[in-house]
């Protein structure tokens, strides 16, 4: 092991353990103060808990994420006496020039930020969906505005800047949207973004983005000690502010890492591996949307018909429906990390392999279905 590897992967334990344990006590701090404000999730129709429950657990992921970053970058800064050339070039020269990666860093922080707040507002006062929405187009512009886009799309449409956006817009949106949908069940969509997070760092640890990995473990950390209050009996949530911010980063971090290059990747396809490492909540909010659809009813209509209220449909209890959508996080993840390695034979595989998954997951559902007679 060389020097190099050393010293990142030293600090890439040292983010994902400070973060975890910052994050655990932040989100304890919040549980008490959301308690003291009465801010909280009622049993409904629609919920699973039987009593009350805390929110805005969600503050305390990003709030760790924003300190830990944050933070630790204002220290190197200072530790190279101000040296912003020295960081760019040694740690953020794959966000392009000095200005690009102001720009570019801007953008993730405030763009995040404007989703959080959109979230606990949610949270607190319950927004109609299409002031959600805005919130949700005008937090995914702020990102395109400071020079994050979709750059693959150059090779397909060359540089058109709008359609790029468009498309990096449209993306960042649903996957807000697909981790919002996720969170129903205790620890779910937390550990699924922890999942999907440690995906994502093992498709760019190779191709030394090192300041993506960082930040993704930075997020992996923030996200699991918020799980260690919301693993079942949950004793917290993360609240839309929470949800919509785990999608917003993994998201974001999509658009950023770059997946496949020609001197290193056997595969173009390597390109989808952000979608096949987010296939769990893509899968659970497309098949959601067809019910709802096949049905004649609102696709923004809540209901139990989600991945895991199937699965409970069809016997699991809910911790074991969570761990099962963990167990498919974990094999789908695992191929995303596989596909900037192999080559078309083997990318062909590994996608046979995932889309075999999910075919086995509906013969499940649909099994469920006809004993229960439910739709």
């Amino acid at each position: 092991m060389t020097v190099w590897q050393v010293n990142w992967y030293s600090i890439f334990a040292y983010a994902l353990g400070i973060s975890f344990v910052v994050s655990a006590l932040l989100t304890h701090v919040v549980r008490k103060l959301a308690i003291r404000w009465n801010v909280l999730d009622h049993p409904g129709e629609r919920k699973m808990q039987s009593e009350p429950v805390p929110l805005l657990g969600g503050v305390a992921i990003a709030l760790t994420f924003y300190l830990i970053i944050l933070g630790n970058m204002l220290a190197l800064l200072f530790v190279q006496k101000l040296n912003w050339e020295w960081v760019q070039a040694n740690v953020l020269s794959f966000l392009g020039t000095q200005q690009d990666a102001v720009w570019k860093l801007a953008g993730v922080f405030a763009g995040s930020l404007v989703i959080v707040i959109v979230g606990v507002v949610d949270d607190l006062y319950a927004l109609r969906p299409e002031k959600k929405l805005f919130g949700q187009i005008a937090a995914s512009l702020v990102l395109v505005l400071c020079g994050i886009r979709f750059d693959f799309l150059n090779d397909v449409i060359g540089n058109h800047a709008i359609i790029s956006g468009i498309v990096t817009i449209v993306w960042v949106i649903a996957m807000t949207n697909a981790l919002n949908f996720l969170d129903n069940m205790d620890g779910l969509c937390a550990g699924v973004s922890a999942i999907a997070a440690l995906s994502f760092f093992a498709c760019v640890l190779p191709s030394s983005q090192t300041f993506l990995c960082v930040l993704l473990m930075v997020f992996a950390g923030a996200v699991c000690g918020f799980l260690y209050h919301n693993f079942s009996p949950a004793r917290i949530f993360m609240g839309d502010a929470g949800a919509m911010f785990c999608g917003y980063i993994l998201a974001t971090v999509a658009v950023l890492g770059t997946f496949y290059t020609a001197e290193a990747t056997p595969s173009r396809i390597a390109l989808i591996a952000p979608v096949l490492a987010l296939s769990v909540p893509i899968f659970d909010t497309i098949s959601v949307v067809f019910i709802r659809w096949r049905n004649g009813e609102s696709i923004m209509k809540g209901d139990k018909r989600h991945f895991s209220h199937r699965l409970v449909t069809v016997g699991m209890t809910p911790r074991q429906a969570v761990e099962f959508i963990y167990l498919v996080g974990v094999v789908t993840g695992l191929g995303a990390a596989l596909l900037p390695h192999v080559n078309f034979t083997g990318t062909i595989i590994v996608l046979a392999q995932a889309l075999g998954v999910y075919l086995l997951i509906v013969l499940l559902m649909n099994s469920g279905n006809g004993k229960n007679h439910s739709p």
